[in-house]
C-alpha cells in the first residue's frame, strides 16, 4: 500500500548543495544590482546593539553584557532565569539566522524556507520525528528547573525579535523576502531541546558503517570485507581506559579491578553483509540454492545511504572523521602543579562556526544563583556544553557507541511479522507545507522498533525484495522494508546534564550529571581545583542479545534480535587520578573488550591520534620534564603523519626510471612526515596514498560507496563465467556524496593498509591494465604505479616545478554560509563566504583537518575549536574558535578569530571579574 504521497524524489545532489534554492539565489543576485537595496544600511540593520540601555519586560532585575575585543560577551546577573534569559537574547543579536534554520532542521520544516526542493529532506526528518521526541522530552522528562531555564531562554530570544522586521534580523531575511512570504515565529522550548537530537544524528555511530558492510557483499567475499573492517589494535593504540573490570558481585565497573574474561561471544559469526541466522553475504537465497540474490539488497540499502546521506549534517557528514581530541595532565606533571585540560572537537567546517564562546556569571553565586560558567556554547541553546566553572574543567569527544540498528522487517498490508505473527504498525500523518507550493501529505509507520525509514523513497518500498536471506527468512513477498531503532528517539535528559555539568563542584557532582547525559553518548574528562582529574563514559547504549554485534542488519521479524535493555550506568567505564598521571580520549576504543563484558561497538576510531597524542604526552614527561599550557596548544597543532612513517620508506626504496616521476619521489628523501602548509613532500606524499588506496581498494568497490563522477569498467555485480560478449564490462559510476565516499583514508585504512605492506603479493595489489599502464601484481608495481599518477595529478593542480608545490595548495579551507553561500553565482559566495586558507595538517592527524582521500584534498573536517584550561588558575586559560561571534556577514567578529586558528594561536580567556573588566570594550545593560 502506498505510505508517501509526495513525489517521487529527485535525482541526488551533494550535501552542500541540500538547503540551497536557487530561484533564492538568484534573487539575492537581482538584489545585489538594485544596489541601494542590498547597500550599507540593509547588511548593517541587523548588527546588535552592545553599547547603552535596552529594556526588556521579561527581566527581574539589571543585567551587564561584557564584550571582548573579538565580541565574546561574558553576561552577569542576580538571578538564574535572568542569566539564561540574557543569554537568549545575546545569542538571537548575534547568531538567529543560524537558530531559525538549525530549528527548521530538526522539525523537518526546511520547506518552509526554502521550497520544493527540500521536500525530500523534510519527509525523512519527519520520519525520524526529532521535534516529536523533544516535545515528549519536555512535557514528560526533563526537570521542571531545567524548563523553567528554557522557559527564560525563549523568553530572552522573543524580546529581541519582538517588534523586529525579519530583514533587520538577519541580511538573509531580505533576500527571503524576495521570494517568499516566510515570517519568523516566536521561539519556543523545545525549540532549544530539538537541537540535542541534530547533535546525536550527528553522532549516532555506526550505521553507515552497517550499511556499507552490507552493499559490499555484491562485489566482495566475507573474508575481504572482514580485512577491510579489521579488529581495533589494541596492542598498539592505548585505549582510554586501561584497566578495569565489571565485579561480577555488585555489576559495578571497578576502575582498579582486574581484567575479567569479558565476553567471548561478541560477534555473530554470520557473513558481513548477511542477516544474523538467515544465510550468508552474496551467496544467500531464499530456496537455498546458493544463488546470488544481493542485487536488489544492494540497490535498496544504496538508496537508504543515499537519503542518509542528503539529511543535513549541523555537524558534519558522519562517518570515521568526526571526532574529537581531549586529553588531561595531572598537575604532578605540569609546569603550573594543577592540572592542565585541553579539549578540540573535529566538526564540519561551517559559518558562523557551530560554536559560541559565552560566560555565564551570577554576580553573587548563592544557593538561589548557582551559575559561574564559562566556555562554549550552542545558539539556541541555554547552558555551557564544553568549558569550566570555578571548581571544575571538563571537555566532551565522541565516543562512537553503537547507539542504532537497522531491522529488515517483512511487511504487508496490515502490518509487520514478528515471531510469526503480524503486529499493526503505529501511524500517523505529516503535512508539510511548502514554501511557494502545495502542502505535501506523507503517512509515517512505525514498528516497535522504530520508524520505517524504508518508506521514504520510492526505492525503498522493496528493500529486501532480493535481500541475501536464507530459508529461516519470511517469504519475501514484494520485499522487505527497512526500520531503524535508535536510543535518541526515546525521551531522555540530557538537557538536564548541561546545567548540572556547569554547576558541578566535584568529581561526584560531575559523574552524577553525566549519568543524565544520554544522547549523544559522549567521552567527558574532567578536572578540578583539588588537583584530581577523571574520565566517565555516559550514554544510553544498548544491550543486544547475545550473538549480535549490530555491525549487520537484523531480521526484524525474530524478536530475539530485540534490545534487552541499556548497560547500567553503574557499569560504563570511568577513570579518577590513574596513576599514569593523564587520560587521553580520541575516539579510541574505551577498554579492551577483554577487559569489559558489554559491547559498546564494534567500530571504534582506530586509535592514530590517540596514540600519537599519549606518545607526546610521555616524551615530555619522561625523566621528570613538565607540561606547560605552551605545550598543550603545540600537541593540538601536531601534524604528523601515521600512515607516512609505514609507507614512506617503501615508497623510496621503489625503482623508478622514469625521471618526470623520480623527481617528484625525491620529495620525499627526507621529510620528517611533518604536514606544514608550505610542504612539497606532504602533497606528494597524501596525493600517492590517495592513489594507492584508489588502485588497491576504490577501484574494488560497489559504486555505492565510491564518490559521485568517479567512473570504472567492471564487470556487472551479479556476471558469472568469463567476459565476452553476453558478459562484457559496464561503465560504473559512482553515487556517494564525495564528503562521504570510501576509501576516505581515516585511520581504519591505516590498518587495513599496514599489515599488507608486509606482503609483496596480495589480491588488493592487482589491477588490470589500462591503455598506458600496465596491470600490476605486486606491491612495489603498484606503489609504482600510485606515484606516477599521483605525478601527474599534482601536474594538472599544481603545475610541472615540484619546487613550487605546497599541501596548503591542495588543502584549502573555504568558509561557507550554511545556506545562501553553499552553491549558486559567485557574486553570493564572496558575500557570504570567506577563505580559502591555505592548511597543514591532515586525516586522522592531532590536527585534524581531515579530507576525504575518494573525494578530493579539500579540508572537510577542521578542530572546530581550541581550548587549553588552566586549572585553578583559570585567567590563563586561553581558546579560539573557528570563525567569529557574529553570524552577520560584514560585521567586524564574522570570521575575526580564523586567522588566529589557523596559525594554531589561542587567545586569552578571562574569567575572573577583574580580568573580564580589563578585556571588556563593549558593556550592554539590559534593564527590566
Amino acid at each position: 500500500m502506498p505510505s508517501n504521497t509526495t513525489a517521487p524524489p529527485a535525482k541526488k545532489k551533494g550535501r552542500r548543495a541540500r538547503l540551497i534554492l536557487l530561484v533564492l539565489v538568484l534573487a539575492l543576485v537581482a538584489g545585489v544590482g538594485y544596489g541601494g537595496y542590498w547597500g550599507v544600511s540593509t547588511v548593517r540593520a541587523s548588527f546588535p546593539q552592545t553599547t547603552g540601555e535596552i529594556r526588556l519586560d521579561s527581566l527581574s532585575g539589571e543585567v551587564e553584557v561584557k564584550r571582548d575585543a573579538n565580541g565574546v560577551p561574558q553576561i552577569y546577573a542576580d538571578n538564574e532565569t535572568d542569566l539564561f534569559r540574557a543569554q537568549g537574547y545575546v545569542q538571537a543579536q548575534d547568531r538567529f539566522y543560524e537558530m531559525d534554520v538549525r530549528r527548521h532542521v530538526t522539525a523537518g520544516r526546511l520547506s518552509e524556507m526554502f521550497g520544493e526542493s527540500q521536500v525530500e529532506t523534510d519527509s525523512f526528518l519527519r520520519t525520524l520525528g526529532w521535534r516529536r521526541v523533544a516535545q515528549q522530552e519536555y512535557d514528560k522528562v526533563l526537570s521542571p528547573e531545567t524548563k523553567k531555564y528554557l522557559q527564560a531562554y525563549a523568553e530572552g530570544v522573543n524580546a529581541y525579535l519582538k517588534d523586529r522586521d525579519p530583514a533587520d534580523v538577519s541580511v538573509e531575511y531580505a533576500a527571503l523576502a524576495l521570494t517568499n512570504d516566510y515570517a519568523i515565529e516566536p521561539w519556543t522550548p523545545v525549540d532549544s531541546v530539538a537541537w540535542l537530537k541534530a547533535m546525536a544524528w550527528d553522532l549516532r555511530g555506526n550505521m553507515q558503517d552497517e550499511i556499507d558492510r552490507s552493499l559490499m557483499t555484491s562485489r566482495m567475499s566475507a573474508s575481504q570485507i572482514k580485512q577491510l573492517y579489521p579488529d581495533y589494535p589494541y596492542a598498539l593504540h592505548q585505549p582510554i581506559v586501561d584497566r578495569g573490570a565489571v565485579d561480577d558481585s555488585t555489576g559495578k565497573f571497578d576502575p582498579k579491578g582486574k581484567a575479567g574474561d569479558g565476553d567471548d561471544d561478541l560477534t555473530t559469526g554470520e557473513t558481513p553483509g548477511s542477516v544474523p541466522g538467515s544465510g550468508s553475504g552474496s551467496s544467500g537465497s531464499s530456496d537455498g540454492s546458493g544463488s546470488s540474490g544481493s542485487s536488489g539488497a544492494q540497490s535498496q540499502l544504496g538508496a537508504l545511504s543515499e537519503v542518509l546521506d542528503g539529511v543535513p549534517a549541523l555537524l558534519g557528514p558522519n562517518g570515521n572523521g568526526i571526532g574529537s581530541n581531549s586529553w588531561v595532565v595531572s598537575g604532578k606533571y605540569t609546569t603550573s602543579g594543577k592540572p592542565l585540560l585541553a579539549n578540540d572537537p573535529h566538526l564540519a567546517p561551517q559559518l558562523p562556526s557551530l560554536w559560541y564562546q559565552m560566560g555565564l556569571h551570577c554576580r553573587s553565586v548563592s544557593a538561589t544563583c548557582r551559575y559561574d560558567v564559562s566556555g562554549y556554547t550552542f545558539s539556541g541553546m541555554p547552558g555551557v556544553i564544553i568549558g569550566h566553572n570555578d571548581k571544575i574543567a571538563w571537555g566532551l569527544t565522541n565516543l562512537g557507541a553503537d547507539v542504532t540498528d537497522l531491522y529488515l522487517e517483512k511487511i504487508g498490508p496490515d502490518g509487520y511479522l514478528v515471531d510469526g505473527k503480524v503486529k499493526p504498525f503505529t501511524v500517523r500523518d505529516e503535512i508539510i507545507k511548502v514554501a511557494g507550493g502545495e502542502d505535501r501529505t506523507i503517512t509515517v509507520r512505525s514498528t516497535d522498533r522504530g520508524p520505517l525509514v524504508s518508506d521514504r523513497s520510492s526505492d525503498l518500498e522493496k528493500v529486501g525484495q532480493k535481500a541475501p536471506v536464507g530459508n529461516a527468512a519470511p517469504d519475501r513477498g514484494t520485499g522487505y522494508g527497512v526500520s531503524l531503532q535508535w536510543t535518541a528517539l526515546q525521551p531522555g535528559r540530557s538537557m538536564d546534564a548541561i546545567f548540572a555539568l556547569d554547576r558541578a563542584k566535584d568529581f561526584d557532582q560531575f559523574r552524577a550529571a553525566a549519568k543524565n547525559f544520554e544522547v549523544p553518548s559522549q567521552n567527558l574528562i574532567y578536572a578540578d581545583t583539588e588537583g584530581n582529574i577523571g574520565y566517565q563514559s555516559p550514554g544510553k547504549i544498548p544491550q543486544r542479545s547475545k550473538g549480535y554485534d549490530g555491525t549487520v542488519p537484523a531480521p526484524g521479524w525474530d524478536s530475539s534480535y530485540k534490545w534487552k535493555g541499556y548497560i547500567p550506568f553503574e557499569r560504563l567505564p570511568y577513570e579518577y587520578n590513574p596513576k599514569r598521571g593523564y587520560i587521553v580520549t580520541a575516539n579510541q576504543a574505551v577498554i579492551d573488550a577483554k577487559n569489559y563484558p558489554d559491547l559498546l561497538t564494534k567500530d571504534w576510531g582506530y586509535g592514530s591520534r590517540s596514540q600519537r597524542i599519549n606518545d607526546l604526552i610521555e616524551s615530555k614527561i619522561k625523566d621528570g620534564g613538565k607540561i606547560s599550557p605552551d605545550d598543550m596548544r603545540t600537541m593540538q597543532t601536531d601534524n604528523r603523519s601515521e600512515i607516512a612513517t609505514l609507507l614512506n620508506p617503501l615508497l623510496l626504496k621503489v625503482d623508478i626510471s622514469d625521471p618526470y616521476v623520480r623527481e617528484a619521489q625525491k620529495l620525499l628523501e627526507g621529510w620528517d612526515y611533518t604536514q606544514e602548509p608550505d610542504s612539497a613532500a606532504a602533497a606528494y606524499f597524501n596525493a600517492v596514498w590517495r592513489n594507492v588506496l584508489k588502485l588497491s581498494f576504490g577501484d574494488k568497490l560497489p559504486k555505492e560507496l565510491r564518490a559521485e563522477g568517479d567512473c570504472i569498467n567492471v564487470r556487472p555485480a551479479d556476471a558469472t563465467g568469463p567476459v565476452d560478449e553476453q558478459n562484457k564490462l559496464v561503465r560504473e559510476c559512482g553515487q556517494r556524496d564525495p564528503d562521504s565516499a570510501q576509501p576516505d583514508g581515516g585511520d581504519r585504512w591505516y590498518e587495513v593498509v599496514r599489515p599488507l605492506l608486509k606482503q609483496e603479493k596480495s589480491e588488493w595489489w592487482v589491477t588490470p591494465g589500462n591503455r598506458t599502464d600496465p596491470a600490476t601484481e605486486t606491491r612495489d608495481q603498484l606503489l609504482a604505479r600510485a606515484m606516477k599518477d599521483a605525478r601527474w595529478e599534482l601536474t594538472a593542480k599544481l603545475g610541472k616545478d615540484v619546487s613550487t608545490w605546497s599541501w596548503g595548495r591542495l588543502h584549502q579551507l573555504t568558509l561557507k554560509n550554511q545556506t545562501l553561500g553553499t552553491a549558486g553565482p559567485g557574486v553570493v559566495q564572496q558575500l557570504l563566504n570567506r577563505g580559502p586558507w591555505n592548511l597543514g595538517g591532515g586525516e586522522a592527524a592531532v590536527d585534524a583537518t581531515g579530507w576525504n582521500a575518494a573525494g578530493g584534498y579539500e579540508v572537510i573536517w577542521v578542530p572546530s575549536m581550541r581550548m587549553v584550561v588552566n586549572v585553578g588558575d583559570w585567567d590563563k586559560s586561553r581558546w579560539i574558535n573557528l570563525t567569529g561571534a557574529s553570524g552577520h556577514a560584514f560585521n567586524d567578529h564574522y570570521t575575526d578569530q580564523t586567522d588566529a586558528w589557523a596559525n594554531g594561536d589561542l587567545y586569552d580567556w578571562a574569567y575572573g571579574r577583574a580580568a573580564v573588566d580589563a578585556a571588556t570594550k563593549d558593556t550592554l545593560k539590559l534593564k527590566p
